[in-house]
């Protein structure tokens, strides 16, 4: 995701200069960096600056403004259910049952009682924590909600996967299904929005992240009621705009998605992009669709972002990855083996990815599956450079990421796999913190901001760091 090496004066200068990380993937979207002190290399007891403890669960990926690291988490009255690497183990399981007979309530019931946590089975505390850059202490914590969670969730996820997003000022938190939540930098609560509660396909749980333009936090609620993007004053809170939409893959009823969405400033105009069930579509500042282009899954969970004049949609597992030129209008959906709109720059039918959003940097677009497989496609046409497993493979959720010529892949039991830029694979090294993650880290001026199932880390070259 180096949206600025390609193009030096608009975006470089950006990512090199801007010292905040201010939401889901960083200023950009596109998690990449300029910064020679970058660390390359780090274990649990190599080139760590500081470890700081974290309570409770949540996936939700660390922002930075200024000095401060702002994150959130969800504690529960009891026992919770924990999280387990891959994406099988439910299926397993629901294979194993049938098996042995067991079918229908019985067999649904058993799979909620191990993999699922509903509503009325949990009482949670939800928290913003806000912690010191330099020292990893806490600086404050505020308790934000406390009581049932409007949804369950699968154990692999968490109630709070949604990452906040700040401007400087302010901190805005969205949960979907439950509200939007504001907070200064000093932890002082400005203002609260509570959302009507929505149904999620089988309690699946959450995971869209709110984004700003201008004065307005944008959302993004695709559930199995009613779909819509909305737009809320984040000097007040109180609603600008929302827009209901219908959208889905054909033949198909389910309607819930955990894609976020992009807010694209392009040479022709700012639009806000998404990816929802079958259908990226894209709208105006004021909840206008401008376009829209089909192919995408049912189940939705990469986020759009752009790169060098391009904006990049990943349709899911085995559906389109495809760039779109600015300025495009209408349906860009094109037909089985019909010439391509001309705002579609490239489109690879079956290149898409399940979890992963997928990274550009240094002229290439490195798109990683759940199961470590990485491809590198050229950003500008499309072409594929190379298709390979990274290491010994393993389960991937988090973005990968990139700086000083390096793809850095980290999968979900902790260990970073590093991956030179270019169009030929090679794997260069690993780092192992041999913890549990799903979330994507901050990158700020020399520090890689790590957050694990219990611990938030700040990686940083010895040298950098004096200690």
């Amino acid at each position: 995701m180096n949206r600025v090496i390609a193009s030096l004066f608009v975006i470089a200068c950006a990512f090199a200069a801007d010292p905040d990380w201010p939401g889901f993937r960083g200023p950009s979207s596109n998690p990449s960096a300029i910064n020679a002190n970058l660390p390359e290399k780090w274990s649990k007891t190599s080139n760590i600056e500081w470890t700081a403890a974290l309570p409770g669960l949540g996936w939700s990926s660390p922002i930075v403004a200024g000095k401060s690291i702002f994150l959130t988490t969800v504690t529960t009255d009891g026992t919770a259910k924990q999280p387990q690497v891959g994406t099988e183990y439910s299926n397993d399981y629901v294979a194993e049952l049938s098996k042995q007979g067991i079918k229908g309530k019985e067999l649904m019931e058993r799979v909620n009682a191990r993999d699922f946590e509903l509503p009325s089975e949990v009482s949670l505390h939800y928290f913003l924590y806000s912690i010191d850059l330099d020292s990893g202490k806490v600086n404050w914590s505020r308790e934000f909600y406390a009581g049932h969670p409007p949804g369950g969730r699968h154990r692999k996820n968490s109630f709070c996967s949604e990452t906040p997003v700040t401007d400087g000022s302010r901190v805005y938190i969205y949960i979907n299904n439950l509200g939007l939540f504001a907070y200064d930098l000093d932890g002082n609560k400005v203002w609260n929005t509570p959302l009507e509660n929505f149904p999620t396909i089988l309690d699946f749980g959450t995971a869209s992240s709110p984004t700003l333009v201008n004065d307005l936090v944008i959302i993004v609620n695709d559930n199995e009621k009613q779909q819509f993007i909305a737009a809320f004053d984040k000097k007040t809170g109180k609603q600008v705009w929302r827009t209901d939409r219908s959208i889905h893959v054909k033949g198909s009823d389910r309607q819930t998605g955990w894609s976020s969405p992009y807010v694209w400033k392009n040479s022709q105009r700012t639009e806000i992009v998404t990816i929802g069930p079958g259908l990226a579509v894209s709208y105006d500042l004021e909840g206008k669709e401008l376009w829209r282009l089909g192919g995408m899954s049912a189940m939705p969970i990469p986020s759009p972002f752009a790169y060098d004049g391009l904006l990049y949609l990943n349709g899911g597992t085995g559906k389109v990855l495809a760039a779109i030129k600015p300025g495009a209008v209408g349906d860009l959906t094109t037909p089985d083996g019909a010439k391509l709109n001309d705002f579609v720059a490239w489109l690879q039918p079956k290149a898409g990815t399940y979890l992963p959003t997928e990274l550009a940097y240094d002229g290439g677009l490195y798109v990683l599956t759940n199961n470590g497989i990485l491809t590198r496609f050229d950003a500008k046409t499309g072409t594929q450079s190379y298709k390979a497993r990274i290491g010994e493979g393993g389960d991937f959720t988090t973005s990968p990421w990139g700086y000083n010529g390096k793809i850095f892949c980290m999968n979900e039991e902790g260990k970073t796999f590093v991956i030179r830029a270019g169009d030929k694979y090679e794997l260069l090294d690993s780092n192992d913190l041999d913890e549990m993650t799903l979330a994507t880290p901050a990158l700020i001026a020399d520090r890689l901001i790590l957050r694990t199932e219990n611990h938030l880390y700040s990686i940083r070259n010895k040298a950098n760091s004096g200690r």
